[in-house]
């Protein structure tokens, strides 16, 4: 059974743009989602919902992504007559009267009513731009025939649902007796999770119309937020960098794979083309059996410079936990924080008790970063680090300096960076900041670009592929 031609192209949008959201879906995937779309049908949307994410997606994580592009591909109704437009014609609601409906399909938590009420709000008090939008409000009427968008955060204010807290507590008590104490905060958590529910619905119908009006496609490019390995460390929230430290262990065992085969083919070593000549004699000059030249297999050394001040720590606090967790590659890992002054923090790092979710607290409490103030300065401590911890680096030995390079105007100390870097095997930078970015303001990036090699790492997948290409073997 095939899907029907608009419901295919559908599909292939929401594949789309799940892809150029970094979820990875390849042909057979797709094929198997077509074949879902065909044995579930389009009647119990959320059966659709639940099928296509057991086809597509690959972890759980990427639901923050799929669900708001489903509800932009396969919205409610989709294929009916009134999908394409405005859901009716009827008169707009009355405010009043919609908060009174909403109340009572609050109290039993009625998910069908919700849908509804959510649509005919949207469509009475979420449009905006045009005078007769202007008019009708004046009127207290709906604003859907003039309007040139939708706006969930209009509809929302207009209708306050978080006022009915009161109300639909007291329909919920009506109907049991005793409620009172904790179950009476058990109900009022329950009512808030249900009026967050109707808030969500409100969203989805806005973001829907949106799309239909402006295209699909541009907005599930502009308005979905990107799957967590794509998030900027500079611009990530607590939430989704909690959910970034949930993938170091399984992102730190995807890289420790491929450094091991990295190290194997290095073992093999290169031709030794003199002894390779000389065999050859024996063969009339023909090279039949290549030597190589052995290599004795050496873990190198890595020592990590972390800026741990503002809105890099994330970054930072993200990347000891990913190198740490990468400890076996290595003969010796060393970890130092930094603000204005430096400190090594190897020891908060011990393999396996590492607390992800505190690391970067306890740090910057237990260590020494700061002097007679609290802003970062790169000069400081890199003179610092040259003149404590130099010992630390050797011919082995590869640097990796995470910052961003703002040194709040003060003195780069190019020359201490000179020193250790001489010292070492390899110094790499990795700069959360875009490249665009480097060299404005106080950034003395390409200051220090001239000395190391710095590289632009945003986000966990950039800094995944530069692990795996930089780190030594």
């Amino acid at each position: 059974m095939n899907a029907p031609t608009g419901v295919a192209e559908r599909l292939t949008g929401l594949v789309g743009a799940l892809r150029a959201h970094g979820v990875r879906i390849g042909t057979g995937e797709t094929v198997d989602a077509a074949q879902a779309v065909a044995a579930l049908g389009l009647t119990d949307r959320e059966l659709l919902r639940e099928g296509l994410a057991a086809t597509l997606l690959h972890s759980t994580g990427q639901r923050r992504v799929f669900d708001p592009v489903f509800d932009l591909y396969f919205p409610r109704l989709v294929g009916a007559p009134m999908s394409e437009g405005r859901e009716s014609d009827a008169p707009a609601a009355d405010r009043e009267e919609l908060r009174d409906r909403l109340a009572a399909a609050l109290a039993p938590g009625d998910r069908e009513t919700l849908e509804r009420l959510a649509i005919e709000a949207v469509d009475g008090f979420g449009g905006w731009g045009s005078p007769l939008v202007e008019r009708s409000r004046d009127l207290g009427g709906g604003s859907s025939p003039g309007s040139d968008g939708w706006s969930a955060y209009q509809t929302l204010d207009r209708l306050r649902p978080q006022t009915l807290m009161a109300r639909v507590r007291d329909s919920v008590r009506a109907r049991q007796e005793g409620a009172a104490g904790f179950a009476d905060r058990l109900l009022e958590d329950e009512i808030r999770r249900r009026i967050e529910v109707f808030r969500a619905l409100v969203a989805t119908e806005a973001r829907r119309r949106v799309a239909e009006r402006r295209g699909r496609d541009e907005l599930a490019r502009r308005a979905v937020a990107p799957t967590a390995d794509q998030v900027d460390f500079l611009f990530a929230g607590r939430d989704r960098l909690a959910e970034l430290r949930r993938t170091v262990q399984p992102l730190a065992r995807k890289l420790a794979t491929r450094l091991a085969a990295r190290r194997r083919r290095a073992a093999r070593g290169t031709i030794d083309l003199r002894r390779t000549l000389r065999g050859s004699l024996s063969t009339g000059g023909v090279p039949m059996k290549p030597v190589l030249r052995r290599r004795r297999p050496v873990r190198p050394e890595l020592v990590l410079l972390c800026d741990v001040s503002g809105s890099v720590a994330g970054f930072s606090d993200f990347t000891m936990l990913l190198v740490q967790a990468l400890h076996d590659q290595f003969s010796k890992v060393r970890v130092f924080a930094f603000v204005n002054r430096i400190d090594e923090v190897t020891g908060l790092l011990v393999h396996g008790t590492a607390d992800p979710e505190g690391l970067g607290a306890r740090i910057r409490s237990e260590a020494t970063l700061t002097g007679w103030h609290g802003s970062s300065d790169y000069g400081v401590a890199f003179g610092e680090f040259a003149e404590r911890y130099v010992d630390a680096v050797g011919p082995r030995t590869t640097v990796f300096v995470l910052g961003d390079a703002r040194t709040n105007m003060g003195d780069p100390n190019l020359p201490a960076v000179r020193r250790f870097s001489e010292r070492a095997r390899r110094v790499y930078w990795l700069n959360p900041e875009p490249l665009s970015q480097w060299g404005t303001g106080d950034s003395a990036a390409p200051e220090y670009a001239e000395l190391v090699e710095m590289h632009e790492c945003r986000n966990v997948r950039q800094l995944s592929g530069l692990i795996g290409r930089l780190l030594p073997v």
